[in-house]
């Protein structure tokens, strides 16, 4: 057994291991889900906001429609309403919901807030319905109009952004 073939093998007794990996690590299975959890949390958010931006819709609605039916009876009466049944709503007070049931309306004639009180004047305002699903909004929390037009709003945005102007 001298011949050079057998003189140049390798011995070798255990046989040869794959160095390759099979899997995914506990490590990189924990940042992907860390990734993941990082992406669905901005997408709620996000969500939330443009979901919130469209109720404000509703509440935009009923000031301008509640603004127009006290010009109607403006027209006729001479006269602004703060009673619902005036204004084509049922016997009742203020606040009333409207919409979808994320607002509530209430008006006030004459107009203390922004007028001081004069005769043939009106303040119309929206207020999310406590503890309902848009009372989370801080963008818009109260939207107004009143007799002279002027839009109005609290909370951190501008009129303009709560508006859509």
């Amino acid at each position: 057994m001298t011949h050079p073939e057998k003189l140049c093998m390798k011995k070798s007794s255990a046989p040869a291991r794959r160095t390759s990996s099979r899997g995914y690590t506990l490590i990189e299975l924990l940042v992907t889900i860390a990734i993941v959890a990082i992406l669905a949390s901005i997408a709620n958010e996000v969500y939330t906001s443009q979901i919130q931006k469209s109720r404000r819709t509703d509440a935009r609605s009923a000031l301008l429609d509640l603004a127009g039916r006290e010009e109607k009876l403006f027209s006729t009466m001479n006269a602004y309403s703060n009673l619902p049944s005036d204004l084509g709503y049922g016997a009742g007070a203020w606040p009333i919901v409207v919409g979808s049931g994320y607002y509530q309306v209430t008006v006030i004639s004459p107009d203390t807030v922004t007028q001081g009180g004069a005769a043939g004047t009106y303040y119309i305002k929206a207020d999310p319905v406590p503890g309902g699903l848009q009372a989370g909004d801080t963008t818009c929390t109260e939207l107004s109009v009143n007799s002279l037009g002027a839009q109005g709003s609290t909370g951190t945005g501008t009129t303009a952004t709560c508006w859509g102007n």
